[in-house]
C-alpha cells in the first residue's frame, strides 16, 4: 500500500485524506493544533458557541460525495438545514432587504423594496448561472494547470462564449449596468468578498460566484459548522486514516527533486507522496526553505478579517442567521482595504447568529453574535489601536440601524485580529484566501494543486487552486486525488 503524508487537517486536508484513502493509500495526517479543522471549527466563550472561521455553507453535495466514496449514507452521519432566507441586508437610512432563496420571492422583494422590474434580477441571475456552468468543469472540478484539462470540449464551449464572462469589466461595472439600482449593486458586489477581493477590481466573471448560493442554496449543519470538520474527521478515521495532533511539520524532505516525506522534531518520516494543506506561502518559505521569488506567491494578498464574538443577552427578531449592515460608501471602504491598507471608519458589518437555527448555541433569551468586518491583510498596522477604534465604529452602526445601545447587552467578548489569524492558521499575513482575485489573470496565477518542479508534492486548501471557501477547499482534495 502506497503511503501519503498530509500536512494539516483543514477542510482541504480532510477531503484529500478521505479521497486518497478511498484510492487505496495508507494516509497519515500531521496537525500542529490539538484538534482537526484549521479555520473550520467551533469555540465556546462562556455559555455561547461560535464558529472560528467560515460561517457560510453552500453546495453540501460536495461533502456528501465524500461519504458516498465508501458507500455510506451521508444522512447517517451528517445533516443540515436548508435556509429559506439567504441573508438580511440593512442600511443606515432605514432600507431593508430580504435575500430569499426562492428566485420568485427574491424578484418580488426587488420589486417591493426597490421598484425594480422582476425581469431585471431574473435575467441577471440567469446570466450568472450560464457563467458558472461554462467554467465549472474547467476551474472548479479539475486542475486548471494540466494541459489535458484545458484542451477539452468544455474549454472550447467556454472560448466560443468568452464574451459571456465580461472579463474586461469589473464586477461593480457589470452590476451597475445590469441591476440599475444602487442597493442591488451593493448586495451583489458583496460576492467579491467571498474570495477576499474587491468588486471594483475583480472582473465581471466573478458574478458566477453567487450562483453557488443562489442556485444551490444556503445551509447550516444541524450540529453547527464545526460538525463539517468533526464528521469528516470521523469518516476518515473509520476507514483507516491516522491523525497525529500537536505535531508541527518542520520540513518537507526533498531528494532528487522528489518529495519523499517530512521531518518532525528531527525525526524523518517517509512516504510516496506529500500533500500540504498549509498556506502555500508558509509551505515554500518554511517547509521547503525556498528563498527565490515565485510568481504565485508574489500576487496581491486577499483581504483578512476582524472578528468580534459577542454573547448578547437579548433576542433580535428582525435578524436571521446571516445579516449585513452596509457601509454608506462601499467603494471608499474597499479603497481603504486594498489600497490604503487601513480599516474604514464606516465599515460593512456582517453578523452571523447560529442560535437562530441552533438554539443550544446560546442561553435561552440570548444570542451568539459572530461580528466580522473585512480588513486589509497584516502589514504591520497597529492592530491594538485599530481594535478599539473599530469596535466604536461597529457599535455606532449597529445602534443606528437597530435603534439600540448594543453595549448594554454584551456579556461575553472575544476578539480576533488579522495577526491572530496568521498565528493560529499559518495564513500568510492573515489573508483568508491566500491571494486575491483582483485581476483577470488571478485564476491562472493561483498556485496549482501540484508542484511544477518537485515530483510527488501536492497542495490543497484555500490558498491554492481553485480557491477559498468550503466547497472549493473540498474540490482541491478531489483534484489532487485525480492527479495522483
Amino acid at each position: 500500500m502506497k503511503k501519503a503524508i498530509i500536512i494539516g487537517s483543514g477542510i482541504g486536508g480532510l477531503s484529500t485524506a478521505v479521497r486518497l484513502r478511498a484510492r487505496g493509500f495508507d494516509v497519515d495526517v500531521f496537525e500542529k493544533n490539538s484538534f482537526p479543522g484549521g479555520k473550520l471549527s467551533n469555540i465556546d466563550v462562556g455559555k455561547y458557541r461560535f464558529n472560528t472561521g467560515p460561517s457560510l455553507f453552500t453546495m453540501p453535495h460536495f461533502v456528501d460525495e465524500l461519504y458516498e466514496l465508501f458507500n455510506e449514507n451521508p444522512r447517517d452521519h451528517f445533516n443540515y438545514i436548508k435556509k429559506d432566507i439567504m441573508c438580511k441586508y440593512f442600511w443606515d437610512n432605514g432600507k431593508k432587504f430580504v435575500g430569499y432563496y426562492d428566485i420568485n420571492k427574491l424578484a418580488d422583494e426587488c420589486k417591493l423594496k426597490f421598484g425594480i422590474d422582476r425581469s431585471i434580477i431574473l435575467k441577471y441571475l440567469e446570466k450568472s448561472k450560464k457563467k458558472y456552468d461554462l467554467v465549472e468543469n474547467i476551474f472548479i472540478k479539475n486542475s486548471l494547470h494540466k494541459l489535458k484539462n484545458l484542451i477539452s470540449i468544455d474549454t472550447l464551449k467556454a472560448l466560443v462564449k468568452i464574451n459571456t464572462f465580461q472579463l474586461f469589466k469589473t464586477l461593480n461595472k457589470v452590476n451597475e449596468e445590469e441591476l440599475k439600482n444602487k442597493y442591488l449593486v451593493q448586495i451583489f458586489n458583496r460576492f467579491a468578498t467571498y474570495n477576499g477581493s474587491s468588486p471594483y477590481k475583480t472582473p465581471g466573471m466573478m458574478s458566477a460566484i453567487q450562483n453557488a448560493e443562489k442556485h444551490y442554496g444556503s445551509f447550516i449543519p444541524v450540529k453547527g459548522m464545526g460538525d463539517i470538520t468533526k464528521s469528516l474527521y470521523k469518516l476518515a478515521k473509520r476507514h483507516g486514516v491516522k491523525f497525529y495532533f500537536n505535531r508541527e511539520v518542520d520540513k518537507i524532505i526533498i531528494k532528487n527533486k522528489k518529495a519523499c516525506g517530512v521531518k518532525i522534531n528531527n525525526k524523518e518520516l517517509f512516504s510516496e507522496i506529500v500533500v500540504t494543506n498549509s498556506d502555500v506561502y508558509n509551505t515554500y518559505r518554511n517547509l521547503l526553505n525556498e528563498k527565490r521569488k515565485i510568481k504565485a506567491l508574489e500576487q496581491e494578498r486577499s483581504s483578512s478579517a476582524f472578528i468580534f464574538n459577542w454573547g448578547i443577552k437579548k433576542v433580535f427578531k428582525e435578524l436571521d442567521l446571516h445579516n449585513i449592515f452596509f457601509s454608506n460608501n462601499y467603494k471608499e471602504e474597499f479603497d481603504y482595504i486594498f489600497n490604503k491598507k487601513q480599516l474604514y471608519s464606516d465599515p460593512t458589518v456582517y453578523i452571523n447568529i447560529t442560535c437562530k437555527d441552533l438554539p443550544n448555541d446560546s442561553p435561552k433569551g440570548c444570542e451568539n453574535w459572530y461580528v466580522m468586518v473585512n480588513s486589509p491583510y497584516d502589514n504591520n498596522q497597529n492592530w491594538e489601536k485599530i481594535k478599539d477604534e473599530l469596535k466604536i465604529s461597529i457599535v455606532k452602526k449597529i445602534n443606528k440601524i437597530l435603534s439600540i445601545n448594543i453595549e448594554e447587552y454584551i456579556v461575553e467578548e472575544r476578539i480576533v485580529t488579522p495577526q491572530d489569524i496568521e498565528t493560529s492558521t499559518n495564513s500568510y499575513k492573515g489573508s483568508l484566501y491566500g491571494t486575491s482575485s483582483n485581476n483577470i489573470y488571478s485564476a491562472f496565477l493561483r498556485h496549482p494543486n501540484f508542484s511544477p518542479k518537485i515530483t510527488n508534492l501536492y497542495f490543497c486548501g484555500g490558498s491554492v487552486h481553485p480557491g477559498g471557501g468550503i466547497p472549493l477547499c473540498i474540490m482541491s482534495g478531489k483534484i489532487i486525488s485525480e492527479i495522483v
